[in-house]
């Protein structure tokens, strides 16, 4: 983490106002969670060729989304790519998942489907180029990337091991996204960039503390939540805190709120009314959830939507949004039961 370090200390340095994550700290982070969990899977006793194939396209698919979060290196891969250039970048998931269906499973019905969820996102978008965003290809780009993960359909396209299934899944769905939105379609103000900027902590204090003092009473009044802190669930803290911010928040706010909100910001012409439905929307998102249907969940979704959305609007970026996001879930898991 010394590389962060550092490179924090010169970008304060050159601008008191804000820091962004560089490549070398965006490689140092991405180093540390690949090793992480790569002998977290050693640990459990995952060894041989298949393990290794689908830890190595795991790591490929999580630099993909992390080092794009580095805004030079975004800026750069845009400038390469160019205007027409952007339809390349799908083959990037692309290749990983071929590489994981050839070295893997092995099954040519599951490598259509999974190939056919990779390219049509940025098909039915690229439709729009030189358009606002907004357009019913934008929302229809949206919707095949998250209905498939929302049903579960997409998970069976990683079979093995089973420990890696959520995290591959998650991992191809938002890379898809990226390759899609950020790099095709180039949709302006997603806030896909780690940084750190003045006001950033404040609107992540505020709106965490206020969401909680609201949500920790409701959730316990409708009998959502009850209070049973658990040392056992603590132990776990370090892995949990990274399966949530990468997997869950990150994914998440990308989706809802770096996507939807602003497309139905965009849309409806009125960013109030694009936060309340795409809030709403985000709280139907956790009806599934057992017992279905779970209107408790999708109470409590839909007002902390309100809270990561308040962030991204008055932001700009996901990085204020996501820390809210896990701060809650990881409070939920250690405080909550």
């Amino acid at each position: 983490m010394l590389a962060c370090a550092s490179v924090q200390s010169s970008a304060v340095a050159a601008n008191s106002k804000s820091w962004q994550m560089s490549f070398p700290c965006a490689a140092a982070v991405w180093t540390a969670v690949v090793a992480l969990a790569a002998l977290e899977g050693v640990w459990h006793g995952l060894r041989g060729r298949e393990f290794a194939v689908a830890m190595g396209v795991a790591a490929a698919l999580f630099a993909f989304m992390w080092f794009l979060a580095a805004p030079r290196t975004l800026d750069r891969i845009q400038r390469l790519l160019g205007v027409r250039g952007g339809v390349l970048a799908p083959l990037v998931p692309l290749f990983a998942f071929l590489i994981y269906s050839v070295g893997v499973s092995r099954d040519w019905m599951l490598m259509l489907v999974g190939a056919a969820f990779v390219v049509l996102p940025g098909m039915v978008v690229a439709s729009s180029a030189g358009k606002s965003a907004g357009t019913w290809e934008d929302f229809a780009g949206v919707l095949l990337l998250w209905l498939p993960v929302e049903f579960r359909w997409l998970y069976r396209l990683f079979p093995y091991p089973p420990q890696l299934t959520h995290s591959l899944t998650i991992l191809l769905a938002l890379s898809a996204g990226i390759a899609a939105f950020v790099l095709l379609r180039r949709v302006e103000g997603v806030g896909y960039a780690v940084e750190w900027r003045n006001g950033f902590a404040w609107s992540f204090g505020l709106l965490f503390l206020t969401y909680a003092a609201i949500a920790i009473p409701l959730g316990m009044k409708i009998g959502f939540i009850a209070w049973a802190p658990s040392l056992e669930r603590a132990r776990s803290l370090p892995l949990t805190v990274i399966g949530i911010l990468f997997l869950t928040a990150w994914p998440e706010e990308f989706l809802f709120r770096g996507l939807l909100q602003n497309f139905l910001s965009r849309a409806l012409n009125n960013r109030w009314a694009g936060l309340v439905v795409a809030s709403a929307i985000f709280g139907l998102s956790h009806i599934l959830h057992a017992p279905f249907p779970n209107w408790k969940y999708v109470l409590l979704a839909t007002l902390a939507g309100l809270f990561y959305g308040g962030a991204w609007m008055k932001t700009g970026s996901l990085v204020p949004g996501t820390l809210i996001h896990a701060a809650v879930d990881i409070s939920w898991h250690v405080l909550f039961r």
